[in-house]
Formats: structure tokens, C-alpha cells, sequence
């Protein structure tokens, strides 16, 4: 017990030395009512004792670790080999999902979570959250409530000691626990959409501003269903209001059979806007110089367009074409995109000059481009694999220093030419920085060894872990 007190991890705030003790008390007291011998009150209560001993060196699979802990300390104690067999059953027990095979399992796998029917299940269940939290396991309560909810209800105790002094209380705190989340998810729902409401008024306006400030006064395009609206509207001078909302209304439809309700009715709802803004706000012309339309049209645009998109809908339904056509060619839907701005960007060329079509493809470029930092954000991730001699000065920088977690794979180097034949072992450390930290991590390195071999890759999404991101919708 000492070494649980003194060298569990601080952010076990569950599975801690007090849950340990717990254990064992809840144990002896459920085996008294359930009749078992004194030996096997012994074995029950070393196994309680080391059922979360496995923390000390791990988290994943802590019961195999608790296992290996006892059958190394328990000779020195004068346990004899199957008495050390059935405290490890007794410890495997507790792993969920549970499956006892005998008494002593039965009452261990209770009184692990005896808790579940006892006026300590709220206290115990707030520190079970801020733990599983801290190790990625859950994200936030909402996702906590859903967890508790699925494990509360399949729960069962196997003792009749818990079924009558715990299972009805356990069924009470069920019933709580369905109401709290039910209060949760109404009040998550409320402020999401209010975020998402918020983020498509801030999209439409914006891109309202790119078009009337800067692309519409001065015969600039875009690509997309936007630039097809741009086009029109210059070819034909049919109000861009009516154009864009036209367009975009049958690939709306097509995204209510082919993507989802939900993201069809808020892309209706940010083009309706969208419409009414080019209708109704009077925008200021801001400059006529082509280079700053072209970038900061751009730059407005997909500003607009991607806040409408972490929102969960389109301000341009081009994707939804693409994602309708590749399900009838062969096409991908980048190659479909491409081909669709080809067309309108040559239109433009022979109808309104080279010159223009050019700089509306810088507009795209820089719209496409402010789009991904506002979808992905500027702390965009990038994994990093790096190959040194000096892996273990490395490994404690990007830890200590760089304040990253890293994976270690065991490799070889060498096998050069000439000297295919020479290779030693090596760690491969693989971790995760931001685009801000890449320049800081190879200043790191190569301070450790100037020789060491590092390769970056983009990573499009990461998650858990000791990584930190800005929820996206």
C-alpha cells in the first residue's frame, strides 16, 4: 500500500490508493456474507490489494501489469505458486468486460465497483471523469454522460450480498445520471447551435463584403458555384443575389439525400442569408487595385466560407456536385472540382481577357488557401520522424522542452551502399508539432546531432493524447 500511496500517478484521481483500500474493505465485507474460508479471504483480500497495481506501469491492460507485480513480490512473501495463480484469476477478473468464473471473482469483480451503489458514486464518478479526461478517454461531459449511461445500464452485480444492499441504489443514481444528461444534451444543443448560428452570420457577412467590395465591382471570379454565379452575373446582369441562391438550391436538395438533413437545412439557411445580405447591405467599394482585389477579395471569401463550414454547411455547394458526379464517373472529386474552375476561369479568359482570368485564379487560390487556416487552423499539426544516434537526449528535449508526447519504434540503420552488410539498432521517435513548433523542434534536434535524419509529413486531423485542438464543428 505505501508504494500505491507514493508512486501512483498524480492524475489517477480514481484508480489512486484510497479506490485500493476501498476495494478491500468492500471485499472482506461482501465474503463475510457470502461465506468464504479464511484462506480464501486471504487470497481475496492480496488480490484487491494488487488489482490496480498494474498503474504504477501502465494504463491499457494495468490488469496483466498487476499480474507481473504480484507474481514477482508474492514468493518473497510465502505465497506458493497456485495460491499466486488464483490471485492473478481473481485480479483478470476485474478487467471489463467482466466475466467471473467463481465466488472469490464474483466478489471482487462487486466490490471493484461496489461504489456504483453507494452514496459515494457521484464523488467517485466526478474524479472517474476528471481521470479519464486527463488520459484522452473522454473528451468532455457530454461524452463522459453517454459513457456513464451505456455502463450503468449493462452493469450487473453477481453477489446476492450486492444485489440487495447495491443494486437499487445503482439503479437510482441511473436515473439521475439520465436526467443530468438529458439537461446536458439540451443545453450542449442550445449552445452549439447558437455557435453555428453566430459562425454562418459571420461567414455570409463576409463573404457578402468579398463580393460587392471587391470582386463584383471590378469583374473578378472565384471558383465554384460562386464563380458560376459571378460569371452569369456578368454575362447576363442578373441580380448575383438570386443567381447564387438559385444555384445553389438543386445541389442542396442533392445534399439532403446524399450527405444529411441537418447540413442541408444549414446550407440553405447560410445561402438564404448570403442573399439577403447582397441584397439588402450597401458594402463599400474598397479599392480598384487588381492585386489587392484579387488577394484580400480572396482572403475575405474564404474567410466567409470556411466560418460557414466549421458551422457544418456550405456557402458553395461545388462539393456537393462533385460528391454527386464521382457516385456516376470515375472522376475523383478533386479532378471534378478542377475540371468545373477550368471552365468557368476559361469562360472568363475569352469573355473578359486573360488578365482577369488570371487574377481570378489567384482570388481562388487565396480564398482555397484561407479556407484550410480556418478550417484547420494555423497550429495546423505535422507528424515528425526522426532517426539519430542521439535518440535518448532527443526523446528528452521533444518531452521536456518541446513539452510533446512521442512514440518510440525499434529500427535499424545503416544498410548504405557499399556497406549494405553494416546496420545497428536504433529508436525511431515519431511525434506530433504545429506548424508554429516544426522550426523549433529541428533546432532542437539538430543541437542534439547535427547528422540526424528528419522527414515531416502533413497530418490532416489529430486527436487525443496530450494534444489540445480547438473543437471543430
Amino acid at each position: 500500500m505505501p508504494q500505491l500511496e507514493k508512486n501512483l500517478p498524480a492524475h489517477l484521481k480514481y484508480h489512486n490508493a484510497d479506490h485500493t483500500k476501498s476495494v478491500i474493505a468492500a471485499a472482506e465485507k461482501i465474503a463475510v456474507a457470502e461465506g468464504v474460508t479464511d484462506e480464501e479471504l486471504v487470497l481475496l483480500k492480496t488480490a484487491a490489494l494488487y488489482h490496480d497495481a498494474g498503474f504504477l506501469n501502465a494504463y491499457k491492460n494495468h490488469e496483466e501489469a498487476s499480474c507481473h507485480i504480484a507474481r514477482k513480490t508474492l514468493p518473497a512473501l510465502g505465497f506458493e505458486p497456485l495460491q499466486i495463480d488464483t490471485i492473478c484469476q481473481i485480479i483478470m477478473a476485474t478487467k471489463l468486460p467482466h466475466a467471473p468464473a467463481d465466488k472469490l471473482q464474483y466478489i471482487i469483480c462487486d466490490a471493484d465497483l461496489q461504489y456504483l451503489g453507494t452514496t459515494d458514486y457521484f464523488p467517485n464518478a466526478e474524479h472517474l471523469y476528471q481521470e479519464f479526461k486527463a488520459n484522452g478517454l473522454v473528451k468532455n461531459r457530454l461524452e463522459w454522460n453517454r459513457k456513464q449511461i451505456a455502463f450503468l445500464t449493462s452493469h450487473r452485480f453477481f453477489t446476492q450480498y450486492a444485489k440487495t444492499h447495491y443494486a437499487e441504489h445503482k439503479v437510482n443514481h441511473l436515473n439521475i445520471v439520465l436526467s443530468n444528461a438529458n439537461n446536458v444534451d439540451r443545453r450542449h444543443l442550445i449552445v452549439s447551435e447558437l455557435q453555428d448560428f453566430f459562425l454562418i452570420m459571420a461567414g455570409v457577412i463576409l463573404a457578402g463584403f468579398a463580393l460587392k467590395g471587391f470582386l463584383v465591382p471590378n469583374q473578378f471570379f472565384d471558383g465554384g458555384v460562386t464563380g458560376m454565379s459571378l460569371l452569369l452575373h456578368e454575362l447576363y446582369h442578373f441580380n448575383l443575389a438570386y443567381i447564387i441562391v438559385t444555384l445553389n438550391l438543386p445541389l442542396i436538395i442533392a445534399a439532403y439525400f446524399t450527405v444529411s438533413k441537418k447540413f442541408a437545412f444549414k446550407t440553405f439557411l447560410s445561402v438564404l442569408l448570403l442573399g439577403f445580405c447582397l441584397l439588402l447591405i450597401p458594402y463599400p467599394v474598397v479599392t480598384s487595385d487588381k492585386l489587392l482585389i484579387s488577394i484580400f477579395g480572396g482572403v475575405f471569401l474564404g474567410l466567409g466560407v470556411g466560418l460557414t463550414m466549421r458551422a457544418g454547411c456550405a456557402l458553395d455547394g461545388i462539393e456537393v456536385l462533385a460528391l454527386y458526379t464521382l457516385k456516376r464517373t470515375s472522376f475523383t472529386i478533386t479532378e471534378i472540382i478542377l475540371g468545373l474552375n477550368i471552365i468557368i476561369f476559361t469562360i472568363a479568359a475569352f469573355k473578359f481577357g486573360l488578365e482577369t482570368a488570371l487574377y481570378s485564379i489567384l482570388t481562388y487560390f487565396a480564398a482555397s488557401r484561407m479556407i484550410d487556416y480556418v478550417i484547420e487552423g494555423i497550429e495546423a499539426y505535422t507528424g515528425v520522424t526522426i532517426i539519430s544516434g542521439e535518440s535518448e537526449m532527443i526523446k528528452y528535449r521533444l518531452v521536456n522542452e518541446l513539452g510533446r508526447g512521442i512514440t518510440v519504434y525499434k529500427g535499424e540503420r545503416g544498410f548504405l551502399p557499399g556497406k549494405f552488410d553494416v546496420s545497428s539498432n536504433c529508436d525511431i521517435i515519431f511525434t506530433v508539432v504545429t506548424r508554429m513548433e516544426l522550426r523549433k523542434l529541428k533546432t532542437l534536434v539538430y543541437e542534439a546531432d547535427a547528422k540526424a535524419f528528419v522527414f515531416a509529413t502533413t497530418i490532416r486531423e489529430a486527436s487525443g493524447g496530450i494534444i489540445k485542438r480547438r473543437a471543430a464543428h
